[in-house]
């Protein structure tokens, strides 16, 4: 185990769990194309097996209904390393909610955003797995409540990534309701509302022009999807705080909504449902292998243009020393500024 200090916000190092002194237990869980038509998969299958782990293979899961619980992995499991993209990911969540069981993510898909290694890195991946010389990264997790009308008890469902709820009808939009704390902040009709966690901010909800919430603020956003308001704007609220949104039974809501966690476990939900957002005491531990910071991450997986500009401004810089460099070769021409008073 790697006993160095650690600095990086949120970061921990790895449990050691029950039953690690003999068989250690590995999950990989990947897209069932890659199951049948990637190398890496297997090769990633022997690698731990080779260094002494009981490798299990999942690539299916089916989404389960919404407001019912998940299967997951056993609590002896040491690590689940997911082979594909981000939705690969948020499959596996399901399989460690509740646990304290780590993900580490290798990217096999477009952006990989929660992904700790690109598949060329592979070998060392495993080699770090197998001395447990890794950290981890909790992330927030956000937990909801459904009241719907006419039931006694709320239907609950969670979400690494957000919740939203949308219209059901692409003809028309849902009118909502938006509280904060209980208190009633605002209505307006909307094509829907996002309630991301740090995590989902770079997901859905940054596409729908959400800030972008560093993975240390314990925070939940609430992003309203082409609101016909003047002042709709993106909420953030703190993580002892939680979002109330209803679906108001009046026009322009015709035929309820549609509610979804993660993009996977989804149900549609009547007017006068009530959906309450917090968030969870429970976190989704990634394995982390290098302590890279999360804007280094962020410049990095959307390729940001920081470089570009970088580099201009080097050349500039390059091409004002070379001219003057130019300018003191220049007969009657001086490279040395002129301090005179006036000039």
């Amino acid at each position: 185990m790697d006993l160095r200090p650690n600095t990086g916000e949120g970061m921990s190092l790895p449990d050691v769990p029950a039953g690690a002194i003999g068989v250690r237990k590995a999950v990989i869980v990947t897209h069932p194309r890659l199951a049948t038509g990637s190398p890496v998969v297997a090769d990633t299958m022997a690698a731990l097996e080779s260094r002494g782990f009981d490798v299990r293979l999942i690539d299916k899961i089916d989404p389960r209904p919404f407001g019912q619980p998940t299967p997951h992995v056993d609590d002896d499991t040491e690590i689940v390393v997911v082979l594909g993209g981000d939705g690969t990911i948020l499959r596996a969540a399901e399989l460690v909610k509740g646990t304290r069981v780590p993900v580490l993510g290798v990217n096999l898909g477009h952006v990989g955003f929660l992904a700790e290694f690109e598949s060329f890195e592979l070998e060392e991946a495993v080699r770090r797995i197998a001395s447990r010389d890794y950290t981890i990264d909790e992330r927030m997790i956000a937990d909801m409540e459904v009241w719907i009308p006419g039931r006694d008890a709320p239907l609950r469902d969670w979400a690494l990534n957000d919740i939203t709820l949308e219209h059901t009808d692409r003809g028309s939009m849902i009118e909502v309701g938006i509280e904060v704390d209980g208190v009633a902040m605002s209505s307006f009709g909307c094509d829907g509302v996002i309630v991301s966690t740090p995590t989902g901010s770079t997901a859905y909800a940054f596409s729908a022009g959400g800030p972008v919430i560093w993975p240390g603020v314990e925070a939940l956003e609430l992003t309203p999807l082409a609101a016909h308001a003047l002042f709709a704007r993106p909420l953030i609220i703190g993580s002892k705080s939680t979002f109330g949104i209803e679906i108001l039974d009046s026009p322009p809501s015709s035929s309820g909504g549609w509610i979804c966690c993660d993009g996977r476990r989804q149900g549609r939900v009547p007017n006068g449902t009530r959906v309450i957002v917090r968030a969870s005491d429970s976190h989704l531990r990634l394995a982390r292998l290098e302590d890279v910071p999360f804007t280094r991450r962020l410049v990095t997986k959307f390729d940001l243009p920081v470089i570009g500009w970088r580099e201009q401004s080097k050349r500039t810089a390059h091409a004002r020393w070379n001219g003057a460099a130019d300018d003191e070769a220049t007969p009657g021409i001086s490279a040395t500024p002129d301090t005179r008073e006036g000039a």
